[in-house]
């Protein structure tokens, strides 16, 4: 079966299971600042599995188009794609894991026709810090399931996948115990981190086995299912929520339980073809076909530029279909992003002509299966698209030449060079120093370095007009700055609970690109300290608190609300206060001259880049937010 009948062949069993099927929702969700867009079949039913009630009742089911730039550089191994389906059912207080766990098993090997014997599982090992139980409910169903199939299907204790890598499966296994780190599911990510008040609860995940011979020991070591390399892939989710996160940090049951499941439609497809390369399904194979005509070189011989351009397009195209289009900012910059780099990739095969007006009838076709309802600007696509890539190579023919004119005069280039042509014609980096290698030229040593600094060396120029109009070490007042801004609170918060209540901010800088933020402590903080700092500030962000402010006396303000702040003796007796959290029991409060965001939900997901020496007795942490997937 090809990719159009699994999707049609999953969604009519649903229905004969009681399921309504529900339109999908857009890839750019509308009063949803916390993502640029929709990465999951459940992210738009949140607010029912929240407790909402639905219009169409308690079992649901649909096929959401997806998109996940995190993982953009990923793409070019053989199942990492920034665009995907998530075939999805959920029900809400209705059946749980008996009636789940056997329908994806029949669905997977009557309906698909997979070979039961290939199908390995997963399931939660327990926490005994937080009283959950091991879920051996769900491990007792599924070996009912692999029994009635003809299989004896024998659980064994992992519990890490490191501890996976070292000891391989022994014969018989089928079914594995991992702890929180790949079978639990909350918003948060692991138990640590799961918001208070928010639904949670263990998962268990559905592996196809490609076979031995692609496992690769030296790489990954043993193979097992949650293990990296070509192996094991995983093609669906099934999440119990039946846990809430109270507010006192333990855990409670639910009354009503849900299930979650997502299922990719395109690693189920691969699976049915035996492949373990998704590139080679229906809605791909066609693109690589096209790509291998007009650039007549192999696909074997170029996998990573044709699986990049075959992903990059299939997202340009469904993002354009939907009615975006390029531009510099937000969602439009990413779909500006796929397009050029897809471009780039193109010239890597040696293909200099515009292309993407002989790609995108291959894709349209692919999604003929999907309603106007969902791709209304369908017809739009190959006009927007073709512009961009027309924009694009003119663009890289100015910077082309303007090159070459540096050429006669120098045989170095520098990065100063580089960032010339960047900034001012839009070459892209990488593109240059391609170039400069094919001229025969010489690239300084320390371009990087150099190229770095003279974007630096602009943007201190262009935010000098602005510097000491804003309070707080911010460049500028744009909505990225403001969110760095807010994400420090919440790391100064997160840093006094995880390492030191005596941890004090000494200095920060902020701009639309990252934060810098330095402190005070006694030593280097460990892969493990920053990992709880990050957890936590995620967590926090992850729950969506409030960020409100009020002025208070300076006094009552450090005295009575025990308002955090380092510079008590420089401040006016008139101070604003922010508060993120409840008032009553904040999760950070402190004297600021703001601005900042309403709720943090708004943030996106944080990620501690680098954690180095400032001075004596202070350490420095830069840090970036990205969009934030659910």
């Amino acid at each position: 079966m090809n990719a159009n009948q699994i999707r049609q062949k999953f969604l009519d069993f649903q229905v004969k299971h009681g399921h309504k099927i529900i339109p999908p929702a857009p890839l750019v969700l509308e009063n949803d600042p916390t993502t640029l867009f929709t990465g999951s079949g459940m992210q738009p039913l949140l607010p029912y599995l929240l407790g909402q009630p639905h219009p169409e009742g308690t079992r649901l089911t649909d096929s959401q188009p997806s998109l996940r730039l995190q993982d953009i550089d990923d793409v070019g191994d053989p199942r990492h794609t920034t665009v995907f389906e998530m075939l999805g059912n959920w029900s809400l207080g209705d059946y749980f894991k008996q009636e789940q766990i056997e329908n994806f098993f029949t669905f997977l090997t009557k309906e698909v026709g997979l070979d039961p014997h290939k199908i390995y599982v997963t399931c939660f090992i327990g926490n005994q810090k937080y009283g959950i139980p091991k879920d051996t409910e769900a491990a007792e169903i599924w070996q009912t399931v692999f029994k009635k199939a003809g299989i004896d299907a024998k659980i064994a204790e992992i519990g890490t996948a490191e501890h996976g890598a070292k000891r391989g499966i022994k014969p018989g296994e089928r079914i594995f115990f991992y702890d929180d780190h790949e079978n639990w599911w909350s918003r948060g990510g692991g138990i640590e981190t799961t918001p208070l008040g928010d639904p949670c609860g263990p998962d268990s995940e559905v592996f196809y086995d490609f076979g031995e011979d692609k496992q690769d020991v030296e790489k990954y070591g043993l193979s097992h299912p949650a293990s990296d390399g070509a192996r094991f892939m995983e093609i669906g989710n099934q999440v119990f929520m039946q846990y809430r996160r109270n507010p006192d940090g333990t855990f409670s049951e639910l009354e009503h339980k849900n299930v979650d499941f997502g299922g990719g439609l395109e690693r189920i497809t691969a699976a049915s073809i035996g492949s373990f390369d998704v590139f080679k399904i229906s809605l791909m194979a066609p693109i690589i076909a096209k790509l291998e005509e007009i650039s007549h070189k192999n696909y074997d011989n170029n996998t990573d530029e044709m699986r990049i351009i075959a992903d990059h397009l299939r997202g340009a195209y469904l993002l354009a279909a939907q009615g975006l289009t390029p531009s510099n900012k937000a969602q439009g910059y990413a779909l500006r992003r796929l397009v050029r780099r897809a471009i780039l990739k193109a010239l890597d095969l040696g293909i200099g002509q515009e292309f993407l007006a002989e790609i995108l009838p291959i894709i349209a076709e692919n999604y003929q299966a999907l309603s106007d309802d969902i791709l209304p600007y369908r017809a739009q696509v190959l006009s927007v698209l073709t512009t961009e890539e027309n924009a694009f190579r003119k663009t890289i023919t100015k910077g082309v030449k303007e090159l070459q004119k540096l050429a006669r005069s120098t045989r170095e280039i520098t990065g100063a060079d580089l960032f010339k042509l960047q900034d001012t014609y839009g070459f892209p980096l990488e593109l240059s120093v391609e170039e400069v290698y094919k001229m025969g030229l010489t690239l300084s040593e320390h371009y990087q370095d150099e190229f770095a600094a003279a974007l630096a060396e602009q943007r201190e120029r262009s935010q000098t007009a602005s510097k000491g109009m804003f309070k707080g070490g911010l460049s500028d007042t744009s909505d990225q700055t403001i969110k760095y801004h807010t994400a420090c609170h919440l790391l100064l918060a997160a840093l006094q609970q995880e390492i030191s209540p005596d941890i004090e901010q000494k200095g920060s800088n902020l701009t639309p690109e990252r934060l810098r933020f330095d402190f005070n402590v006694d030593h280097k903080l460990t892969p493990d300290e920053l990992q709880r700092v990050e957890n936590k500030v995620n967590a926090w962000i992850a729950a969506d608190l409030p960020v409100t402010f009020a002025e208070y006396d300076k006094d009552y303000a450090f005295d009575t609300l025990h308002a955090h702040g380092s510079f008590r003796d420089r401040y006016p007796d008139r101070v604003t206060v922010y508060t993120v959290g409840d008032p009553a029991h904040p999760t950070s409060i402190e004297i600021c001259g703001g601005p900042h965001v309403t709720h943090t939900g708004a943030l996106g997901h944080f990620k501690i880049q680098k954690e180095e020496s400032s001075s004596a007795g202070v350490r420095r942490i830069k840090a970036t937010l990205s969009p934030n997937m659910l």
